[in-house]
């Protein structure tokens, strides 16, 4: 029988996180009985560490903030540690952590974090991958959907007017294996990583990225974060908002006073 996985989406976002759909894809090829949660409160704290007392193992996903974990993770880490000692809870722990960097590499303190944390735990590091380039994988579900909705009309307007069907299907299958093929490194190392867990076995560390040239990843993200920056009103409250210091606060000249 095998030892129940539980997936942890760490992102402190509540929506459209790429951690929360890469823990989606990673669960699609893990098999046996597997728990999902999305860790972001101290109230989703007692979910989890009820149902890591009988897990074997647990697959973190989680994003880079500040070459590190998120902050949030932390007094959680504190307590499943106390669980853990307290229990003799041997899980195996694997970590899926993406970064808005290019370089996979950029990962690397985190896991090092993680590394330390089982050690002081008790539990087995069995490593994981970091990935580079994570925005870009929001860009490629958002454009995956958008031209699925248009080889649909494509192929609904073909009909009507009794056009070739077929050429809307090929011109959509050209389009997503574009998109794989730059996810591609992603889509190995994620597969690799998901026989790894099945078998229970050490993964070690692997680093990859989107397969994008840096200077065309930098300006497609500067174009999407700005783009996300406008529609959540961003640029503008920004510009518009008048800081006020609170009372307590002290302003610096030049001179230092």
């Amino acid at each position: 029988m095998m030892e129940k996985t539980v997936l942890i989406n760490c992102s402190p976002k509540q929506k459209l996180s790429v951690s929360g759909f890469l823990m989606k894809c990673a669960g699609v090829l893990i098999r046996g009985k597997k728990e999902y949660f999305h860790l972001r409160t101290p109230a989703d704290y007692p979910a989890i560490l009820q149902a890591l007392k009988g897990a074997g193992k647990v697959v973190f996903v989680t994003p880079l903030y500040v070459d590190s974990i998120p902050s949030h993770m932390l007094p959680f880490m504190q307590e499943m540690e106390e669980l853990c000692r307290g229990n003799g809870l041997r899980l195996k722990v694997y970590v899926i952590a993406n970064n808005g960097f290019i370089e996979g590499k950029q990962n690397e303190p985190l896991m090092q974090v993680m590394e330390n944390f089982c050690a002081r735990s008790g539990l087995t590091w069995c490593g994981g991958i970091g990935i580079g380039g994570g925005v870009m994988l929001n860009v490629e579900r958002i454009m995956i959907t958008v031209m699925f909705g248009l080889m649909l009309l494509n192929v609904l307007l073909s009909a009507v007017q009794g056009g070739d069907v077929l050429d809307a299907v090929l011109s959509f299958g050209k389009s997503l294996l574009g998109l794989v093929i730059l996810a591609c490194g992603i889509i190995a190392f994620g597969i690799r990583l998901a026989v790894h867990i099945n078998r229970g076995t050490d993964a070690g560390k692997k680093y990859t990225r989107i397969m994008l040239p840096s200077f065309v990843f930098i300006a497609f993200a500067d174009i999407f974060f700005i783009i996300v920056s406008v529609l959540q009103g961003g640029i503008f409250r920004g510009w518009l908002s008048r800081f006020q210091p609170d009372a307590g606060c002290s302003i610096i000249t030049e001179n230092g006073k």
